[in-house]
């Protein structure tokens, strides 16, 4: 390879690392390159972009991107699934994995999860998680609120479940303090009459005074 394709990889591995919060790092030395070709058509269908490249052009561009995290991935021959924008990291996880299961050739080595580091384990019992549709429908029913005030929740492709549950904790900050702003001029008319009452007090000792005239009368009188 040319200098100057190299450069051109290095930046392109650059770009995606940079703006990739997900992905998944597999070892594929023995897979046949019809193999490796179906996997990548299959994990296309799931919104990933599977990518072939040598180790030393990947760790530049892991440098140049700040992922220390995959650095310690790119022992031996390297692929990685990159996950883009709306793409589905359940079944892409499930891909790999049935892959290394059905080839046992392919090995998982780990990856990002929203930006998270993952062990093999971990992108195992993602592949094991329902599809997205029956997330949505499960979550959609463990959250205890009218529909209208968390549809919001659910407009955007699923991600993962951290990201909705997020979302709907800081709903229900916002509503906390709307709540107790309603509530205050309630609190302020009830304590209003009560600020009024010492004035009775008042028109008693008023009434006990005598006035001028009175007294004027009464010293005539004596």
């Amino acid at each position: 390879m040319k200098k100057d394709d190299k450069e051109r990889v290095v930046a392109d591995l650059t770009e995606r690392l940079r703006t990739t919060e997900t992905l998944v790092v597999a070892d594929y030395r023995g897979l046949t390159m019809p193999q490796i070709d179906e996997l990548r058509s299959k994990l296309l269908e799931h919104g990933a972009r599977f990518a072939v490249v040598k180790n030393t052009l990947t760790r530049r561009a892991a440098e140049a991107a700040g992922n220390d995290a995959l650095l310690a991935l790119l022992e031996g021959p390297t692929a990685i699934a990159f996950l883009e924008s709306g793409g589905d990291p359940v079944a892409v996880a499930k891909a790999l994995v049935d892959a290394a299961r059905d080839t046992r050739v392919l090995a998982v080595r780990g990856g990002l999860l929203e930006g998270r580091p993952v062990e093999p384990g971990e992108i195992e019992s993602l592949a094991k998680l329902p599809p997205v549709d029956v997330l949505r429908a499960q979550v959609l029913g463990a959250v205890t609120a009218p529909l209208t005030a968390i549809v919001g929740l659910f407009t955007a492709p699923l991600q993962n479940l951290y990201g909705l549950l997020d979302a709907r904790i800081e709903q229900l900050g916002a509503e906390q303090p709307q709540a107790e702003a309603e509530a205050a001029p309630e609190a302020e008319a009830e304590a209003a009459p009560q600020a009024e009452a010492p004035s009775e007090p008042e028109s008693e000792a008023q009434a006990e005074t005598p006035t001028e005239t009175e007294s004027e009368t009464q010293e005539e009188e004596q």
